[in-house]
């Protein structure tokens, strides 16, 4: 398998896809990311789907990494953001899928500030398009959409990621 550059779309497709795998695995997110992003492991996979096909370069690989880690380590709290933005639907309701979805675009509009809280929803909604139903992804667009102008009024780059009691 030769290493070409993954687009940023793609790495973020892997990480919503590892994240949600996560959430059915007794393992850490250390030792699933280990298993899961082994060469071997992910050339089986891209096997199965054209997205696993070029394998992550060292700039996605840590992406993926960091958001698989940081969707496990903060995930009370995004399920709490998301319950909040939710008009009208219980949480337990929410598709499997969609909750991924949102908990990996709010993991990077809070915690990674270089990438553009627009970039975050627009690939979450494409992404959604592949898994969900146009009601679903109009959810997600919603959710999202309501998240970062209430939790960041001023362009939702200036509240301190580090405090998100703050935000």
């Amino acid at each position: 398998m030769e290493e070409r550059n993954m687009t940023r779309s793609a790495a973020r497709e892997i990480a919503i896809h590892c994240s949600y795998s996560l959430g059915f695995s007794n393992q850490s997110p250390e030792e699933f990311l280990e298993e899961r992003m082994d060469r071997v492991h992910f050339q089986r996979w891209g096997e199965e789907s054209p997205l696993y096909q070029d394998y992550p370069n060292d700039k996605q690989m840590q992406y993926i990494r960091e958001v698989v880690r940081g969707v496990a380590e903060h995930g009370p709290e995004l399920d709490q953001y998301i319950a909040q933005y939710s008009k009208n639907w219980n949480f337990a309701r929410i598709p499997l899928t969609a909750a991924a979805i949102m908990r990996v675009a709010m993991y990077e509009i809070l915690y990674m500030p270089e990438i553009p809280a627009a970039a975050a929803i627009n690939d979450a909604v494409e992404i959604a398009k592949k898994y969900e139903d146009e009601k679903v992804v109009s959810f997600i667009n919603g959710i999202l959409g309501a998240f970062v102008r209430a939790e960041f009024p001023e362009q939702g780059r200036t509240k301190a990621a580090s405090d998100p009691k703050e935000a």
